[in-house]
């Protein structure tokens, strides 16, 4: 992850220098990146992850999900997944005149980038802050073959994209709870963070089911589940799934919640999508959750639903049903 210490310091010490003019193209920061030793009135920050969208949106910066026109530099906040960050520092020399920056954290593997980078063109001497480097080069053409192409679609024809969650196939957990979806849904179900559109294919094998929301906070994701899946009773929302409620309580919710910020566990990402469920839900509505095993998700149940139950396992996954949700749950 990006690290705010570094690019001030960067910019402060002239190991970085940004153009006197033109926009700055800052690429996938992340919640609680701190951006002022920039000139805000020249930040467009290019995210496709909607809590980053609104939360910099929020701060008065411009905010796009895909690049606009031309840059004067260029700034990528690295992240986890190689092949995106390839894509990103692809995208970024692709739209710039000027410099990119690249900064991240080692955990994410700035080293590899670093090295990976010198191979192509002539990079400036990085700067080591905070467990991470930063370190710059002139946009040219050489990480064409980096950028984003058309993947090989996965087991059942599904298209992902590179950096989305479970990319490279079905997720064992989404199928696990895919097949242990009950018969009955009711009519209108809503599936909770539905990446790339499995789960929600996997509910609308029912006929009964009359309207579908799914909801994704990764623009990429949901472009994806929206090539997947060619239902005209499903809606798509780019959306923080914790926040989001639809028009009128609905019967059914599914999903197979994030756990992960970085690459620490965070349960209480999953805790805040079982609110937002029974929040949303009729008051004889259920939610089917699959998670790890070893995830303590049941007293964030039990504290939304009056009941809670296991209603298949194995050493890996457990499913859990939950009913009649409390109000006032938030």
């Amino acid at each position: 992850m990006a690290d705010p210490i570094r690019l001030t310091l960067a910019l402060a010490e002239g190991s970085v220098a940004l153009p006197d003019a033109g926009r700055i193209a800052v690429f996938a920061p992340r919640v609680g990146a701190d951006l002022r030793a920039l000139p805000q009135d020249r930040v467009e920050v290019i995210t496709g992850f909607k809590p980053d969208a609104d939360y910099f949106g929020g701060l008065g910066y411009t905010c796009v999900v895909a690049p606009e026109g031309r840059y004067g530099a260029a700034i990528v906040c690295l992240p986890r997944a190689k092949m995106l960050a390839r894509a990103l520092v692809a995208k970024a020399a692709a739209v710039t005149d000027g410099p990119i920056i690249v900064d991240g954290a080692k955990t994410d593997g700035i080293e590899s980038m670093l090295r990976e980078c010198r191979r192509r063109v002539t990079v400036s001497a990085p700067m080591s802050k905070a467990h991470g480097k930063i370190f710059n080069f002139p946009a040219g053409p050489e990480f064409a073959d980096w950028a984003a192409g058309t993947p090989e679609p996965v087991e059942g024809g599904y298209v992902t994209a590179p950096g989305v969650f479970s990319a490279d196939g079905i997720d064992p957990a989404s199928r696990f709870l895919g097949d242990h979806l009950p018969v009955k849904m009711g009519t209108h179900v809503v599936d909770l963070g539905g990446g790339w559109g499995y789960l929600a294919a996997r509910a609308l094998e029912r006929d009964t089911i009359s309207r579908l929301d799914l909801v994704e906070a990764d623009h990429a994701a949901l472009t994806c589940a929206r090539e997947n899946i060619g239902d005209p009773r499903v809606r798509f929302h780019w959306d923080d799934a914790t926040r989001w409620q639809p028009e009128s309580a609905v019967d059914t919710v599914i999903m197979n919640p994030p756990f992960h910020k970085g690459r620490a566990a965070e349960p209480e990402l999953g805790r805040a999508f079982i609110r937002a469920a029974a929040a949303m839900l009729k008051p004889g509505g259920q939610l089917w959750l699959v998670a790890n095993r070893h995830l303590p998700y049941e007293a964030a149940l039990a504290q939304s639903f009056a009941q809670v139950k296991e209603v298949a396992g194995d050493t890996r996954f457990k499913v859990l049903r939950a009913a009649r949700p409390a109000r006032k749950v938030r």
